[in-house]
């Protein structure tokens, strides 16, 4: 069997190393991984030689990257049969075109705002009704309750707060953002109204944790959403989640800003490996002294039927994604689906505190 070289591994391909992703430094990467490892490596000159019968398999990584899978993804799909792996590749897509569609929402948005168009006309042609609950449940192992859940007519949060003074952090961060309910907030400003809002909530933290205060190591994530009536403005920084049930499909439609999903992004861990790893709590952004508070913004138009969920990691990280969108899926009203998700968490064990809001979004009667 006679090996190829790089490059004659990549011509044979008939992907070019760039379009194709196999430069050797991405080689090399993709060896760590076990996704396409050398037939041989010269242990003089560390030269990688590849096997004509690997290239299916290195042309199935090249168009899974230009589909901007992450690497660990690309990984499980590796592993899997052909069905199973069109499947997984299906469900990947339907997030992705989720995802476009807010950001063509708020591109569009920009475009009637930049050209002069009246932003406050939505393309809804009524207001929608919104239909929301909110539950925060200490759990079966922590002593007391650091979130913070909020749902009103304009305004929904989950709020996790951490350290000392969590609990005060938490609550400030929430209220700062609760006078949102209240002012009159222009079509064509909701976001900025949300991030000044949030400028806002960060100086009451910051106010918990003055120097010398027992919460002097107090934070929190805060995840929001600003409701108009047709459309809805996302803050978020930490790890506590929004999911849209669209036409029975689910959707996170958030980032966890955590160590373990920047890891999972690299394509260095699975989200099953991240799920027991020891750094899994470790924020990269928060509100509080010394964090990264930078947040996520985001515009999104509302459809009658979706259903959204604002949940904390006592949810996340101890219910599976399935039974959470049964839950969100087959009940009902959002006062039973927030107390049923409760529920499965603390027959989970209850580790964490554990937050959520669901909002039914619906046509006016």
């Amino acid at each position: 069997m006679e090996l190829l070289t790089i490059g004659a591994f990549a011509k044979a391909s008939r992907l070019s190393p760039k379009a194709s992703r196999l430069s050797p430094k991405a080689l090399r990467l993709y060896d760590e991984l076990g996704l396409l490892t050398p037939a041989r490596v010269d242990p003089d000159t560390g030269y990688r030689r590849y096997a004509p019968e690997q290239l299916e398999q290195a042309r199935l990584v090249a168009w899974l990257r230009r589909l901007g899978m992450p690497l660990a993804r690309i990984r499980r799909v590796c592993a899997m049969d052909p069905g199973g792996a069109a499947g997984e590749i299906r469900a990947y897509w339907a997030r992705v075109e989720a995802d476009t569609a807010a950001r063509r929402d708020l591109a569009a948005f920009l475009v009637d705002h930049l050209t002069g168009k009246d932003p406050t006309m939505s393309r809804t042609t009524a207001p929608l009704a919104l239909r929301y609950a909110a539950l925060s449940d200490t759990g079966r192992v922590r002593a007391s309750n650091q979130d913070t859940a909020y749902a009103g007519s304009r305004l929904l949060a989950v709020a996790d707060g951490y350290g000392t003074g969590g609990a005060f952090a938490s609550a400030a961060a929430v209220d700062a953002l609760r006078g949102l309910e209240s002012e009159t907030v222009p079509a064509d400003d909701l976001l900025g109204a949300l991030e000044d809002a949030l400028g806002r909530a960060g100086q009451a933290v910051h106010g918990i944790t003055s120097p010398g205060d027992d919460g002097a190591d107090a934070g929190t994530t805060l995840t929001a959403m600003l409701w108009t009536g047709s459309q809805l403005a996302l803050v978020h920084i930490g790890d506590s989640r929004v999911h849209l049930l669209r036409d029975g499909e689910l959707f996170q439609i958030t980032h966890d800003h955590t160590v373990v999903q920047s890891l999972i992004d690299e394509g260095r861990l699975t989200p099953e490996e991240a799920a027991s790893h020891p750094q899994r709590s470790l924020l990269m952004r928060a509100l509080g002294r010394g964090a990264d508070s930078t947040p996520d913004l985001r515009l999104h138009d509302a459809r009658a039927g979706d259903r959204y969920l604002l949940c904390s990691d006592g949810l996340s990280t101890v219910v599976p994604a399935e039974d959470v969108h049964r839950v969100l899926a087959d009940t009902p009203g959002p006062e039973d689906a927030v107390r049923e998700l409760a529920d499965l968490a603390n027959a989970s064990g209850g580790p964490d505190n554990v937050s959520c809001v669901v909002a039914d979004v619906s046509a006016p009667a």
